[in-house]
């Protein structure tokens, strides 16, 4: 069991590496082995250099994060922070991630869909405009 538990555990946190470490940055601008440290220690997955500086970068080219060297410590460090853009995202990103929480229910049954069995008039509307989720009909 806890080997299920574990890969379910990798496995979300690679899906969602951009969103967790936006997220981190929303908290406090980092350099790359800060976010290395931290995800490993938030959890347990063990993600290289190769993997987080790359996707800084690309963070960065998209204007969602920006970065500037630190100079003053021993050893000069890029520092990455969010930018406006990057908050929208992660805003929208936990909106569509609750959305789909409560989709799934804990019972297999869609927490959106009212007593009629009907997906609700306001749920509709977000998964269409999100196209991350097909849109459901009513």
């Amino acid at each position: 069991m806890f080997n299920i538990q574990k890969e379910v555990q990798v496995k979300l946190t690679k899906g969602l590496l951009d969103m967790i470490v936006l997220q981190f940055l929303n908290e406090q601008p980092m350099h790359g082995y800060q976010v290395i440290s931290k995800i490993r220690k938030s959890f347990g997955v063990y993600l290289g250099p190769s993997t987080i500086y790359p996707l800084l970068g690309s963070l960065e080219k998209k204007g969602h994060v920006s970065s500037e060297w630190n100079m003053t410590s021993e050893r000069p460090r890029k520092v990455y922070k969010l930018t406006s853009e990057g908050q929208n995202l992660l805003a929208f990103t936990e909106n569509s991630l609750n959305l789909i929480v409560k989709t799934i229910g804990t019972n297999g049954t869609s927490k959106l869909e009212n007593e009629t069995g009907k997906t609700s008039a306001t749920a509709s509307l977000f998964l269409k405009k999100t196209k991350c989720i097909p849109a459901l009909t009513q």
